[in-house]
């Protein structure tokens, strides 16, 4: 299936049916009086966040949704049918942004999550609604509301646990074949990922999404390269895995590039943890790969896990560095949906003469 992590979309919610203007016609009623029902209201358009999605896609095909209107009241005080909601589905973890495409109208991050995107029109009152002691016979209804349209921006940002962070070529689809069952492009060429892979990973019994992400070059933040269009898929990420490639003439450079990038870009990513770890290691000798690891962790003051994705080595102690920053920031978000649940239990509790 072809990846697509931004489309553009027109809404429009139904507007709602007029209100009737009718009179009762009976034998031996002389006066009958008014009996025009009211309009019915115009269908709304939903946003439903659904697992089985990954990417935006179907969007590319259709780009109008427009939901029913409403249908007009009939006689007999008969209210007209309401129009029909339409639900659009959309991916977990995306965003809806307006046209400006900076504001933000709702962040679709939890499955079965559904945000009402634009509200139907109300029907408008039949006459049967006007009748006063002053005006017995109203020849008057309201026509119906008019929905809500607009066109909107969804964006779509990956949720992972980790993110895979580096330069093109560092190994990182590899890596990402050889620990999860994804499988990604691999060639021994730069930009070989064009496109974001998630891949699921099992460390000491724990589910780890993973995210690879195309690599990173010099100037990402300001669009150069593929880097400035997917970052923004890592934000979400608990920590990153950050590869280097040991073959690098200038480790430390290489790096420090990265991090540039990554600081410049917001500062959302810039207080990200890490995990720095060189790949490839397969391809020196013990003494260069030595060096090179003590000369990074020098220059950075960071420890600096070694690993060859190839060779299958160093990989699960990479898994579980990494997974010590994965473990704290749930056990941080489990405290705070404790704590949310205990203000609202609070807040909900009725009092009692027993108290």
């Amino acid at each position: 299936m072809k990846f697509l992590d931004q489309a553009k979309i027109f809404v429009q919610s139904g507007d709602g049916g007029a209100g009737c203007v009718s009179f009762r016609r009976e034998k031996y009623i002389e006066f009958g009086g008014p009996n025009g029902g009211d309009g019915g209201k115009g269908g709304s358009v939903w946003v439903e966040a659904v697992a089985n999605l990954n990417t935006l896609i179907d969007f590319r095909y259709q780009q109008h949704f427009k939901a029913q209107k409403g249908r007009n009241g009939m006689g007999s005080d008969k209210t007209g049918p309401k129009g029909e909601d339409i639900i659009i589905k959309v991916p977990v973890g995306t965003e809806i942004l307006a046209d400006d495409q900076q504001t933000l109208i709702v962040d679709m991050i939890t499955p079965g999550q559904k945000f009402l995107l634009a509200k139907g029109g109300d029907g408008g009152r039949g006459n049967a609604q006007f009748k006063s002691s002053t005006n017995q016979a109203p020849r008057y209804a309201e026509p119906g509301w008019p929905g809500q349209e607009m066109w909107v921006w969804l964006r779509l940002k990956v949720i992972a646990d980790v993110g895979l962070i580096g330069m093109p070529n560092a190994g990182k689809s590899t890596f990402l074949s050889v620990v999860t069952s994804a499988r990604p492009k691999i060639a021994d060429y730069p930009f070989t990922t064009l496109h974001p892979n998630l891949g699921v990973a099992w460390v000491d019994g724990y589910e780890m999404v993973i995210a690879d992400i195309p690599g990173l070059i010099e100037g990402a933040h300001e669009g150069v390269g593929l880097g400035d269009r997917f970052l923004k898929h890592v934000e979400r990420c608990s920590a990153f895995l950050h590869m280097i490639d040991a073959t690098a003439e200038d480790v430390v450079k290489v790096y420090m590039d990265i991090r540039r990038e990554l600081d410049l870009y917001n500062d959302i990513l810039k207080q990200k943890p890490e995990v720095v770890v060189l790949n490839k290691a397969d391809a020196l000798s013990k003494n260069e790969i030595s060096d090179k690891q003590k000369s990074l962790e020098k220059a950075i003051d960071k420890k600096v896990l070694v690993m060859s994705a190839v060779a299958k080595k160093g990989i699960f102690e990479c898994l579980l560095e990494v997974n010590k920053y994965i473990t704290r920031e749930r056990r941080h978000k489990n405290e705070d949906k404790t704590q949310e649940e205990n203000v609202v239990l609070e807040q909900n509790k009725t009092w009692s003469p027993l108290d």
